[in-house]
């Protein structure tokens, strides 16, 4: 027996069609909607881009201004210490002047008779080297003078060590007994009380002219 053939009918044709139509426009649909999503998350890719870019050429800006500011403190700071240091340097040969007479008047009235006044002493040997404001000579005797617009702590131990060492620079000065003094515009109590306890005469300006702070009671270590 002969299976019998399936007989398509114009309408199942049709609802066929439209079927496959249907399904192609919903692709089609699902289609441009993949396209338009794909299109925004390529905008949005670049709005980021671009956000990224601008922070970048700020953030590059900023660095370039936060280096020229630097710049300009550290340039600053450089001309400060500068005129800081010229300043202190004329202070520094103001206190030399104001000494330098002052010191025969002052150890004379300590009973050292004084006979010459050097200044500005300088000595060097190999890397090691010595300088020396004032010295106040009488006999064998001699009297280390630094002179300071404002004494420090630093500035007593480090004129210690300048005595300690002074004759090695100036052998001729080798039988002589030396004494130490430090001398400043301001001398700071507890820094002056400090040097008096070191045995260094200490030299302060009061008013218009140069007085030794030490009493009578003082008596100098001698090197």
């Amino acid at each position: 027996m002969q299976p019998t053939s399936k007989v398509v009918t114009l309408e199942e044709v049709w609802r066929l069609f439209h079927e496959t139509d249907r399904k192609f426009q919903e692709t089609d649909r699902k289609f441009q909607e993949t396209d338009r999503k794909f299109h925004e998350t390529d905008r949005k890719f670049q709005e980021t881009d671009r956000k990224f870019q601008e922070a970048r050429e700020e953030m590059r800006k900023s660095s370039q201004e936060t280096d020229r500011q630097l710049q300009e403190t550290f340039n600053l700071i450089k001309e400060t210490r500068k005129a800081i240091g010229e300043l202190s340097g004329r202070l520094g040969q103001f206190v030399e002047e104001m000494v330098k007479p002052a010191a025969v008047r002052l150890f004379r009235e300590r009973g050292m008779e004084v006979h010459r006044v050097l200044k500005d002493m300088e000595a060097s040997y190999g890397d090691d080297g010595i300088q020396v404001d004032l010295l106040v000579i009488n006999g064998d005797e001699a009297v280390v003078i630094e002179c300071k617009s404002k004494l420090s702590v630093d500035d007593v131990n480090e004129h210690i060590k300048r005595i300690e060492k002074f004759k090695r620079f100036w052998p001729e000065y080798k039988h002589f007994r030396l004494a130490g003094a430090v001398a400043a515009m301001v001398a700071p109590d507890d820094v002056a009380k400090y040097a008096y306890r070191k045995g260094l005469y200490v030299l302060v300006q009061n008013g218009d002219i140069i007085d030794i702070k030490n009493d009578e009671k003082f008596r100098p270590v001698m090197w």
